[in-house]
Order: structure tokens, then C-alpha cells, then sequence
């Protein structure tokens, strides 16, 4: 067997050719994970070395996750634009210097001003995304992506099992801020490492890139129109975090505040729609040639899965521990075993959802999956006290299962829609995920924990109404070289 075919292989234990783009990207989400998740498992620290009180540690928690929606798609342009390689060596670069200035913080407001920024870290999973599309074929595109997803997002779990420890083995009052700080160093370090050894395509292949950074090409009017009733959503989720922010007894924001920032959101609508116009007005004068088009459903269907997956693993993620020590009276430590199971289905759950797309197509498997996901989180509505803990917890890790096998067949479609746009919908992808998570933690405030289950089961319902309207992925993705040529990329086998 050659040197050559050894490395088209697909082998997790190699680390050349593809595999090595693989594992270096895995890694870099890895750790861009631990930086964003950095401050849960030192919450307790944080809150009694700056003095906060309750409220405005659940206000850092929120505004940790709000920068992320709309970084994720600029990150996502970015990336189309730049390159991955580029990019995410930037990203974690940059990303270390909020993390830095959290672990200096002496004041609430300085805390609250590095949280936020700390939001643009989450939109790491989208380089990645577009990176590892870039390296593999269709056919094994699933798996990579599930490994690059699930791997990656094992880091919040790993923020949660080692950050406490070391920041006793600093000691001190000061040992969370040691701790957040090794965390910095660790994404400084890696951004050159990455920048060294990654390049955006195999030797010879060419990166397509976008006609325009300022918004997403569509290739008819319906499109069009529904590309601006998508955008909304996000919008909406920020207006919502504000609105969280300036009431209740957390009242960061003043009412006028509050005002002002809600009419700068219509006007930055206002302005993305006229971008989106000045993009694709060519689609209001001519058609656009049947090779070149794309259907932006599958995206607008991928958006509303990844809302129900990802959005309702953030949201459960950060109450499971809660619900068990309520429901069932577990100590703190318990509880936080019982739901730790949840995260750690990722390792395997992700990768799975993304072999198996790979092997029996992208929507049979969404359908199965997404109904999975309806029935495990009506079942986590049904759990009660007299429930044993055990099947709790297993009716809690089968749902988990559902979830993330979901994640990973939403990104094993994402790159299969267009190429040299794949950052840019996998970045509106990404973003309806924290849109979900938003929205099903404003729900959770509002309702009992029966309820925050079965409308979560409720939207997962919703969205197997949208599968239904989405096409496997077929043929081929055209891409026009430098040159004028026409390329033809494989989708289908």
C-alpha cells in the first residue's frame, strides 16, 4: 500500500494529511470551549473574591453567552473571506485578552464588560466547520464534522472537571483568577501553534470564497425574502437578552438604555436587509443559471433543527444539575454527576449522528433523530420524585444521545449546501442554536420544569415539520475558479 493512500485513509490514530487538520481542529475548539465555559465551575469563587450578589452573577451568565449570535455569523463571513487558517489563529488571540482582563477584574462592570466580549470565543465552531468541509470528501464529511463538533465541545466538561482543581492548587483567594488566566495562555499558545501547522485546503485544491463579505448571496426571490424573515429570529433573541437585562431585579440597563438599544437593533435590520439588496438585486433583473443556484430552505431548515439541538443542549445543560438536586433531593455533588452524563454523551453522540448520515443519508437520519429528540424531552417532562433516580437518569443520557447525534447530522448537511459560503451558513446555522438557548432559558424562567421540557419537545415537533421540507443533498456543488472554470464538487455518491 502506498505512502499516498495511507494518508487518504480515514484513521483517528494518524496525524498526517487530512487526519492532521482533523485533530488540530478539534483541539482549537476544544479549548475555545474551555475559554467560554471558563467561569461556571469558578462561579462560586468569582462571586465571593468580587462581592456580586446573585443577580449579577445569573447577569454575567447571560450576557456570556449574548456576543456569540452575531459573532458567529461575522465570524462566519470572515472565514469564507480570510480562510480558516487565518481566522481562528485570530480568533484565539484575541479571545485571550478578554480572558485576561475577567481574571484582573476588581468590579462588576469590569466583569460584565469581559463576559461579553468573551461571547466571541463561541464562534470558534464555525471555522472549524468550513476548515474540515475544505479537507474531506462528502462521503466521510459527516464523521469528521461529528468528531470536530462532539470532541470539540467536550471541553465545557473539561472546564467544569479541571479549573476548580487548579485553581486550589493555586490557592489563595486569587487561585480563579491563576486559573482563568492559564486558560488565556493556553488559546495564546495554541493561535501560533494552528497559524504553524494548518493550511485551508489540500495542496492543489483551490478555496472558494464569497462574491461579498457584507451578506449571503441568494439565488432567487423567494430566497431572498426568506432570508430576511430568518435574520429576524436573532434580532429578536437580542432584544430579548436586553430585555432580561433592564427588568426584574436585575435592571442592568435603565429603561432608556434599554430604548435606545432596541431601535439600534431595527436600524442595524434595517441596514443588514439593504445589504442583503445590494448583494443579490441581480436576482430582480435576471435568473440566475440553474448550475449556480442553491436552495436557501436547506438552510432555513437546518436553522430551526440546530435551534431544538444545540439551543435546548445549552439551555439543559445549565439547569440538569438543578432539576436532579430539586427533584430528587440529591446533594450538590450528586446532582452535578447525574447531569454531568448529559455533556459527556458528546464524545461519542455527535460523531455518531455524523456517521451515520454519512452511511444512510442527511434527512432519513434528521427524521429519526428529531423525533427522538421529541419523545426524550416529553419523557424528561414526565419525570417526577417518585421516579428512581437511575431511570431519570438513563431517560436523561437517551435524550442526550437524540441531541447531540442531531447536532452532528445538522453539520454533516451544512457544508454540503454551498461551498464557498459554508463559514456564512454554518455561522447562521451556529447562531440559531444560542438563539435557542436564549429562548428556552427566558421559557424556563417563567414555567416549571415539566413545562420547559415539553416545550422544547413541543419545538423539536415544529421542526420535523421543517425536515419535511428539506432535500437530501444531491449531485453537485458548482464553484467557478479564478480562471473561469467551472468546478464540480460531489455532494452525492
Amino acid at each position: 500500500m502506498t505512502k499516498e493512500t495511507e494518508v487518504d485513509k480515514f484513521n483517528l490514530l494518524s496525524f498526517e494529511g487530512k487526519m492532521k487538520t482533523l485533530h488540530l481542529s478539534w483541539v482549537a475548539f476544544f479549548i475555545t470551549f474551555v475559554v467560554w465555559f471558563n467561569f461556571a465551575p469558578l462561579l462560586v469563587a468569582v462571586k465571593e473574591s468580587l462581592g456580586l450578589s446573585s443577580q449579577e452573577i445569573k447577569t454575567l451568565l447571560i450576557l456570556n453567552v449574548a456576543f456569540t449570535i452575531p459573532a458567529r455569523v461575522i465570524v462566519g463571513m470572515l472565514t469564507d473571506k480570510y480562510g480558516p487558517r487565518i481566522v481562528y489563529s485570530a480568533l484565539l488571540a484575541v479571545c485571550a485578552i478578554p480572558c485576561f482582563a475577567f481574571a484582573l477584574a476588581d468590579t462588576f462592570t469590569q466583569a460584565a464588560i469581559a463576559r461579553f466580549a468573551l461571547g466571541l470565543v463561541g464562534a470558534g465552531f464555525v471555522v472549524g466547520i468550513r476548515l474540515v468541509s475544505e479537507w474531506f470528501p462528502h462521503n466521510e464529511l459527516g464523521t469528521a464534522e461529528g468528531i470536530y463538533g462532539g470532541w470539540g465541545n467536550f471541553g465545557s466538561a473539561a472546564a467544569k472537571i479541571s479549573l476548580p482543581g487548579l485553581a486550589l492548587l493555586f490557592g489563595g483567594e486569587d487561585g480563579w483568577r491563576y486559573a482563568m488566566g492559564v486558560t488565556g495562555v493556553l488559546s495564546l499558545f495554541y493561535a501560533v501553534v494552528f497559524f504553524k501547522n494548518v493550511s485551508d485546503t489540500p495542496k492543489g485544491a483551490t478555496y472558494y470564497r464569497p462574491k461579498s463579505l457584507s451578506a449571503m448571496e441568494v439565488t432567487s426571490k423567494a430566497d431572498f425574502f426568506l432570508l430576511l424573515i430568518m435574520k429576524i429570529p436573532m434580532y429578536a433573541a437580542l432584544a430579548l437578552l436586553v430585555w432580561k437585562l433592564s427588568s426584574g431585579e436585575i435592571s442592568l440597563l435603565t429603561e432608556g438604555a434599554a430604548l435606545s438599544i432596541y431601535g439600534g437593533l431595527v436600524l442595524i435590520y434595517v441596514y443588514d436587509c439593504n445589504n442583503v439588496y445590494k448583494v443579490n438585486k441581480n436576482i430582480f433583473v435576471e435568473e440566475v443559471p440553474e448550475i449556480h443556484r442553491y436552495k436557501f430552505k436547506q438552510v432555513a431548515v437546518l436553522n430551526v433543527l440546530y435551534f431544538a439541538t444545540f439551543g435546548s443542549e445549552l439551555a439543559v445543560i445549565s439547569m440538569l444539575a438543578l432539576f436532579f438536586l430539586e427533584t430528587f433531593e440529591l446533594s450538590p455533588v450528586a446532582a452535578g454527576m447525574v447531569a454531568a452524563s448529559y455533556a459527556f454523551m458528546n464524545l461519542m453522540s455527535r460523531p455518531g449522528g455524523g456517521w451515520l448520515s454519512d452511511r444512510f443519508g442527511r434527512k432519513p437520519v434528521l427524521l429519526i433523530l428529531t423525533t427522538g429528540l421529541a419523545v426524550g424531552y416529553f419523557a424528561m417532562g414526565l419525570i417526577e420524585s417518585s421516579w428512581p433516580v437511575w431511570l431519570a437518569a438513563v431517560t436523561a443520557m437517551a435524550c442526550s444521545f437524540f441531541v447531540q447525534a442531531g447536532e452532528g447530522a445538522v453539520f454533516a448537511a451544512v457544508p454540503l449546501i454551498k461551498r464557498r459560503m459554508t463559514g456564512q451558513i454554518a455561522g447562521m446555522t451556529g447562531a440559531y442554536g444560542n438563539v435557542g438557548a436564549v429562548v428556552y432559558l427566558t421559557i424556563l424562567s417563567m414555567v416549571d420544569y415539566s413545562t420547559f421540557f415539553f416545550v422544547i419537545s413541543g419545538t423539536a415537533v415544529l421542526g420535523l415539520g421543517a425536515l419535511l421540507l428539506m432535500e437530501e443533498p444531491e449531485g453537485h456543488i458548482a464553484e467557478v475558479q479564478e480562471d473561469g472554470t467551472v468546478e464540480l464538487i460531489s455532494v452525492s455518491n
